[in-house]
């Protein structure tokens, strides 16, 4: 992930993605979410979504310089990494970190297991990788995210198949369904 310019921060840069996107809205229309991806360094979009007055969505990508998306492989390249991202922060350490945390320590505690400061030691680095949102969507982050997640799995059960892979594996078909829903709600036409 790339610094950024100004220290400028990430709630910043959404929040001017929402008001560039904005003026794409039509009346009654309102930005109701923005993404920031990163599929290839140095090549920041904003996928947003719009929600009408009658509760229909529809999506535009924002580049970085201001301007509408409309490479048809640009938006699905950002709205791909951005949805493994999120499934990986999703399923990271099980979906809670914080309470995983917890019970390792009452574990240590009641039973003191040996390696289970080690397992602790990897869960409190996934949750320092998964931060507070908002985060950049990018290959680095699904990495960082994958690296500190598959530490702590082998810290629980080095024998054990890892259920986060196995997670990312079955949101494929997720991915592409919103990839489609994306493309056929996309405000401009794509090329």
């Amino acid at each position: 992930m790339k610094p950024y310019s100004g220290d400028v921060a990430l709630a910043d840069e959404l929040e001017r993605a929402s008001l560039l996107a904005a003026a794409h809205a039509a009346p009654g229309d309102v930005v109701s979410g923005v993404i920031a991806a990163e599929p290839t360094p140095d090549d920041r979009v904003y996928v947003c979504s719009f929600d009408d007055a009658d509760g229909r969505r529809s999506w535009l990508a924002i580049g970085e310089d201001g301007a509408p998306v409309t490479a048809r492989a640009s938006v699905r390249a950002a709205v791909s990494i951005a949805a493994l991202c999120e499934v990986a922060e999703d399923a990271a350490g099980g979906g809670d970190v914080d309470a995983l945390i917890a019970a390792l320590a009452e574990i240590r505690e009641r039973e003191a297991p040996s390696g289970i400061e080690d397992a602790e030691e990897a869960a409190r680095a996934l949750r320092s990788v998964l931060g507070k949102p908002p985060h950049v969507a990018s290959p680095q982050r699904l990495d960082e995210v994958g690296v500190a997640t598959r530490r702590l799995e082998r810290e629980l059960d080095t024998a054990a198949s890892s259920p986060f892979t196995a997670a990312l594996r079955s949101a494929q078909d997720a991915v592409n369904e919103l990839q489609r829903e994306i493309e056929a709600g996309y405000r401009l036409e794509l090329t």
